[in-house]
């Protein structure tokens, strides 16, 4: 039986595979006599799953040695205030706001910081990514922020900006939880990523931190010491219980993502041509549907994160009740927003887009 294709944003889907691998592993991972639920975070058996996690997640975004990689908890919301305590010195932040998260972000700053509006897309409705040439940045900001994915509005940074070229020596912050893992990474302009887990990666729980070293070590005096990037890097994550579980399943999708392939590409080079491919379907019909409309500047659309609108609304209901009897799950928009949502990580197969964009077809017909 086929499973319903799920289009949740998070908690997400996630490889039927990695799945059934897990269930297979409950009771007794390796022999070891527990399941991973089970284990000590010190011991070498959950050792060597953090261990195998860290080189494979290295591997699939080819990070630079000189960056460090934390495991740590808190969620995406939570490192809106553990970046500030670990980089600002409560001094300023430049912000660039294209979406709810970079909103969200800004407004926990203001805690422990001085935030500025370097640049917003707000008056537009969010429905793009504010121009590079347009950002507003001061010399004396710690760092630049910025969500390169926005999961509601569904709007995507695809080149990350050269702050350099800009004028700014501070170091680029990017908010990539939405997006990890669907497409390859330019370093060499990052100084600190961070993502949940639960979109692209495994179950929720589990925050992953990508940070140049020389930025490590001027946490606040205020800053817990389970969130002092200094004291998790030196205990290798394990300055508290970590989420092993999480840990585990996150370690198991990145060992599935090096087995695909796709057009001569493996690991995140084969997810992303694949992300294009089911992206490129999907706002391919909604562009020539006169019954559907998606309002994000093409150049600045999301490939994980698909809103849309029924130009009557008041068949909302209608079609959301006739995709979960198709096995289309969570469709429907954020409240903040509105309409309907497709969010089709790593995780929903090409097959799964296709089965949606003929669900549209269908219901469009049935309508017009």
């Amino acid at each position: 039986m086929t499973r319903p294709y799920n289009f949740s944003a998070g908690p997400a889907a996630m490889p039927e595979e990695v799945l059934h691998l897990a269930a297979s592993e409950m009771l007794d991972w390796h022999e070891s006599g527990m399941g991973v639920m089970e284990m000590s975070h010190r011991g070498s058996e959950f050792i060597s799953i953090y261990e195998q996690a860290e080189v494979d997640f290295r591997e699939l975004l080819d990070i630079p040695k000189e960056f460090k990689i934390l495991f740590m908890q808190g969620g995406g919301l939570g490192e809106n205030a553990i970046v500030p305590m670990n980089l600002s010195k409560g001094g300023e932040i430049d912000f660039v706001l294209s979406g709810s998260w970079g909103q969200k972000s800004f407004k926990e700053a203001t805690k422990y910081a001085t935030p500025r509006l370097a640049a917003t897309s707000e008056s537009e409705g969010f429905t793009r990514l504010p121009d590079p040439s347009t950002w507003s940045l001061s010399k004396e900001a710690s760092y630049v922020h910025l969500c390169t994915n926005e999961t509601i509005h569904g709007v995507e940074c695809h080149t990350l900006p050269n702050l350099k070229a800009l004028g700014s020596k501070a170091p680029l912050v990017i908010d990539f939880s939405s997006h990890v893992l669907s497409r390859t990474v330019d370093w060499s302009r990052v100084g600190l990523a961070f993502a949940g887990a639960q979109k692209n990666i495994g179950p929720a729980g589990l925050t992953i931190v990508v940070v140049r070293e020389v930025l490590i070590g001027q946490a606040m005096d205020i800053c817990p010491s389970a969130f002092d990037y200094k004291l998790v890097s030196a205990a290798e994550s394990m300055y508290n219980t970590p989420p092993t579980y999480a840990i585990y399943i996150a370690g198991l999708t990145f060992q599935w993502m090096k087995r695909q392939e796709e057009g001569g590409q493996q690991g995140v080079g084969a997810m992303e041509l694949r992300n294009k491919a089911k992206a490129q379907l999907l706002y391919d019909f909604l562009d020539n549907s006169s019954f559907y409309e998606n309002r994000v500047n093409p150049m600045d659309r999301s490939r994980m994160n698909v809103p849309f609108f029924l130009k009557d609304e008041t068949r909302n209901e209608a079609f959301l009740k006739g995709a979960k009897a198709n096995g289309l799950l969570q469709l429907k928009g954020h409240k903040s927003v509105g309409g309907m949502r497709a969010s089709i990580y790593n995780a929903m197969p090409l097959k799964g887009v296709q089965v949606l964009v003929e669900y549209l077809r269908e219901f469009e017909r049935s309508y017009s």
